[in-house]
């Protein structure tokens, strides 16, 4: 975990909490290690406002758990936990697209494609934070386009619940190139105006991102577990 980049303050506790996010799935900071804001903001050469934040936003994705008067812990998930997040996740995602596909305007159509194209190039420099990014406005532009604020807002406020997830499962092996041919697959559904095939390919696609996370949590796990004493 190195010093950060700090002159785009606007985006500080963002990358702070990435920073954390992958420091947690690769193993550096273990289930139970207690995360101190102070060392952090040393760590990261930033204030410990943009650390509380980020830590807050881990809270919220359920990474760390913030104890009251007994400081921050980094918590282990489960592969149920898991599941159970990215299912709930693929059936908004699924409505979120159908409706789209039949409601997209244009000018949205041409963002969705111009986001898509963008994202061959993160994943041909295996670039996972700018894979990240584009991933996330990929998806948010999909509940836009879908005209109903109300069920915007729900996936947005589950998806914000995922962030650090669905950035973890970027990790697994060619995962971003598998997620970006199930976006294309995606894509061809709208373009074809079959919503319901559109739902299809993006519950897949959701369920293909918790199958990787689940493999990589577990591929981590085997690699720190504490071998047998002799």
């Amino acid at each position: 975990m190195g010093v950060i980049d700090i002159e785009d303050t606007g985006l500080l506790s963002d990358r702070i909490r990435n920073a954390l996010t992958d420091a947690i799935s690769s193993g550096e900071l273990a289930p139970g290690t207690m995360l101190d804001e102070q060392q952090l903001a040393d760590r990261y050469g930033a204030s410990r406002t943009p650390v509380r934040e980020a830590l807050r936003q881990l809270a919220t994705s359920g990474m760390v758990e913030i104890r009251p008067r007994r400081g921050v812990i980094v918590r282990h998930v489960t592969a149920d936990e898991v599941m159970d997040m990215f299912e709930t996740m693929a059936e908004i995602e699924a409505v979120c697209v159908r409706l789209a596909t039949y409601r997209i305007t244009p000018l949205e159509r041409s963002r969705l494609l111009r986001i898509h194209e963008a994202s061959e190039a993160a994943v041909e420099a295996n670039d996972v934070d700018a894979y990240d990014a584009l991933n996330r406005e990929f998806h948010e532009a999909i509940y836009r386009a879908a005209h109903n604020d109300f069920l915007a807002e729900q996936a947005i406020a589950v998806r914000t619940r995922l962030n650090a997830f669905r950035r973890m499962q970027l990790r697994q092996d060619r995962r971003l190139a598998n997620s970006r041919a199930e976006h294309d697959a995606v894509m061809r559904a709208i373009a074809q105006g079959d919503g319901e095939e559109a739902a299809r390919r993006m519950r897949a696609h959701m369920l293909n991102a918790a199958s990787a996370l689940d493999s990589y949590i577990a591929h981590q796990d085997a690699g720190h577990a504490t071998p047998p004493s002799r």
